[in-house]
């Protein structure tokens, strides 16, 4: 699909926009993921063809449409390199004041750095929840202190 396909996706599926609203829908999404500046004029681009950050980007603004409460992030970094990453843990402390996001990742660092509360699974169980910075610096079970002093894991 193309950038502005991506984000009217939601819209169009659910019919909750007007075609006369794509155009603004389209640009409040992009300026939303500091998108807008550098794909204006490359609306009808495949996204395929953006860098991997630009596309992880669009992976937000597509969902932004339809006003969600949660985002879920699923090692939202994974395929990216330290720059980029550091640009969308940006993104996320930004998007966090009008979303809750919930993110699943092994970087024990990126969760130390974006989140504020962390939850500590393991085998599908949740050992430990908490502030972040109890979580990493004084957490009560050991499985979790094991996890993030690297002896288990």
């Amino acid at each position: 699909l193309s950038v502005a396909e991506n984000i009217l996706f939601g819209p169009k599926i659910h019919r909750s926009a007007r075609k006369q609203d794509y155009a603004a829908i389209v640009e409040e999404c992009l300026k939303s993921v500091l998108l807008w500046q550098s794909l204006k004029d490359k609306l009808e681009t495949n996204a395929l063809n953006l860098s991997l950050e630009q596309q992880q980007r669009l992976c937000v603004a597509r969902l932004l449409p339809v006003k969600p409460d949660v985002l879920l992030m699923d090692e939202p970094c994974s395929a990216l390199d330290p720059i980029a990453t550091e640009n969308i843990e940006e993104l996320m402390r930004v998007l966090k004041s009008n979303y809750t996001i919930v993110t699943v990742t092994h970087n024990m660092q990126q969760a130390a750095r974006v989140s504020d509360t962390t939850g500590f699974m393991l085998l599908g169980d949740l050992i430990e929840f908490g502030e972040t910075n109890q979580i990493f610096t004084n957490p009560v079970e050991k499985r979790t202190n094991d996890y993030i002093t690297g002896r288990f894991g």
